[in-house]
């Protein structure tokens, strides 16, 4: 009797940190692993894959680099193995197109057989240490059953849409399914509204700003004072280390809360250099035309959307610093607001295995688990409260990936390096009590 596969670990969703996670466990024979997506293939934010935009980090921050350089799985080797590592040469940037990190990312999942697409997990238990995933093939519509004693949960997020905006009027889209309504806009939109003060918002307001017919009415509203940058100062971007994760994570629930309210700029800003496009493109644009039908308008909180009409919608909005009501109107609302962390519906079978904080969060460990016994369920993407900012960062994922491999098999495979900052976020190690006096 053929005896039945038990997994090691089972990654649920296969985007670029699961996919790194599969890639650095590949080339280890003792791990048996699998991976499954419900879509039909790698396919990273389809809809904002505009022309000529870049990643915000760097090109090491591939599938596998931070973790082995050496890797046959590495942005470079894909380079050099498609022809084009002398191009990448010549062109001198760090920061590559979204678009062929896309199709990097799609070359790394054709090595890797493990990679298991059209399987949607639709339930999961828990009986003698295992693991029960239950899944549906949605191309041959068979059911699949899988037996592991570990979860990677690394579903990613899902379009943040406010409560208040009209469900189901397709007059009104989020920024991840703009490419696919591009046309209609630029056909159909005489007066276009895009709501954001982030890069999603920043990019497709550049991108309808360079593709719009002179009768189309742009506007660009934000609820911050100011269109700002992401802080990409160097001594910043140190609160992308493990020095960071481990000072954040050792803080209070509430003291996390507080760091992260502060934290905006560095994580959630616009590229500085987009910013300068879309200022510079204005600015040409401005000297032949008094009125280029634009309107940027920062400080703005948008409290309420009034579809009753079929003609046009109705946009209220509040002036925060002047505490001025005024409204806008628009054939089109596009919503730069982010994404948002959604607890699969699969987990309901095993939620008493589940930790949660005081909020009803994930209470993760430091090791990135979720579960009471703290190996058997990890998480990625959905630790922000517990590990700071740095959870949604491309360029801290091999650490991540790292140090969960090195704890399933508990020894250093990879080398994680413990401090990389020239900072000290941590201040106990000079901290002392007064000498006793005799």
């Amino acid at each position: 009797m053929r005896k039945e596969q038990v997994y090691n670990l089972i990654g649920i969703g296969i985007g670029p940190f699961n996919l790194g996670l599969a890639a650095l466990s590949h080339p280890i024979a003792e791990l048996k692993t699998l991976f499954l997506d419900q879509r039909d293939g790698f396919n990273w934010h389809p809809g904002l894959m505009i022309d000529h935009v870049t990643l915000q980090t760097p090109f090491l921050c591939d599938c596998v680099s931070m973790a082995d350089p050496t890797n046959p799985l590495s942005l470079l080797n894909y380079l050099k193995q498609t022809d084009r590592l002398y191009q990448f040469f010549i062109r001198e940037n760090f920061f590559i197109p979204r678009k062929e990190y896309n199709r990097y990312c799609q070359w790394v999942v054709e090595q890797l057989p493990q990679c298991q697409f059209s399987t949607q997990v639709v339930d999961i238990e828990y009986e003698d240490g295992l693991y029960i995933i239950k899944a549906y093939h949605t191309k041959t519509k068979e059911t699949l059953v899988y037996k592991t004693e570990r979860l990677v949960l690394g579903t990613g997020t899902q379009p943040s849409v406010p409560s208040f905006i009209p469900k189901d009027d397709p007059r009104i889209l989020h920024t991840g399914n703009y490419l696919y309504r591009k046309e209609e806009l630029l056909s159909k939109g005489k007066k276009i509204a895009i709501i954001g003060s982030g890069q999603s918002a920043a990019e497709v307001f550049y991108d309808l700003l360079q593709s719009r017919g002179g009768d189309t009415d742009l506007g660009w509203y934000s609820r911050p004072d100011r269109f700002f940058p992401m802080e990409y100062s160097k001594l910043t971007l140190e609160l992308t280390s493990p020095d960071y994760v481990d000072y954040f994570y050792s803080r209070t629930e509430t003291t996390r809360k507080e760091i992260l309210s502060k934290q905006q700029s560095q994580f959630k800003g616009i590229n500085y250099d987009l910013i300068n496009d879309i200022y510079d493109f204005i600015y040409d644009l401005s000297i032949d035309n008094a009125d280029p039908k634009l309107k940027i308008i920062p400080n703005s909180q948008l409290n309420r959307v009034d579809n009753a009409s079929s003609d046009y919608l109705n946009l209220e909005f509040t002036q925060l610093e002047q505490d001025v009501p005024y409204k806008q109107e628009a054939d089109y609302l596009i919503l730069g607001t982010g994404y948002r962390y959604h607890e699969p519906s699969f987990l309901k079978n095993i939620q008493s295995r589940i930790k949660r904080d005081s909020a009803g969060l994930y209470d993760v460990n430091r090791n990135y688990t979720i579960d009471l016994d703290g190996n058997g369920i990890y998480v990625l993407h959905a630790e922000v409260h517990t590990h700071s900012y740095i959870s949604t960062d491309l360029g801290m994922a091999a650490y991540r990936n790292s140090y969960i491999i090195n704890d399933i098999l508990g020894r250093e495979h990879y080398k994680i390096e413990k401090k990389i900052a020239f900072q000290d976020f941590d201040v106990e190690k000079y901290t002392f009590l007064p000498t006793a006096k005799i």
